[in-house]
């Protein structure tokens, strides 16, 4: 009974092992990677409080995102205008307006220099 025991015990170990092994691996794989000389994005300098955090609203908030963004809202209005003034009443107003004055400033700051 105790070999059984045994053996089932290190085979737990085993397993156990293997799955930290995957769990480190994916972690570094899935993990951004940090650019500290590069600036490419609106929060790649790693600051951590840098609004947008995620890739997604990085990508979003970006050049071409936004052209995306407002391709896709302006057909949406155009073929379905309840629906499209039913999903922008659900936008973080503030957040949106933060970040499009912080962009105009930038700009304006950035053409005086």
């Amino acid at each position: 009974m105790n070999a059984i025991m045994d053996r089932d015990d290190s085979a737990r170990c085993e397993t156990l092992a293997k799955l930290a092994e995957s769990r480190q691996e994916l972690r570094r794989v899935l993990e951004p990677q940090r650019q500290e000389s590069a600036d490419t994005g609106p929060a790649s300098s790693g600051a951590p409080r840098a609004f947008p955090r995620s890739r997604t609203m990085q990508l979003l908030m970006s050049g071409r995102g936004l052209g995306t963004v407002g391709a896709v809202l302006t057909g949406l209005l155009v073929a379905r205008p309840a629906f499209a003034l039913r999903l922008l009443r659900m936008v973080p107003v503030s957040a949106v307006a933060r970040a499009l004055l912080l962009r105009g400033f930038t700009a304006l700051r950035a053409k005086h220099e």
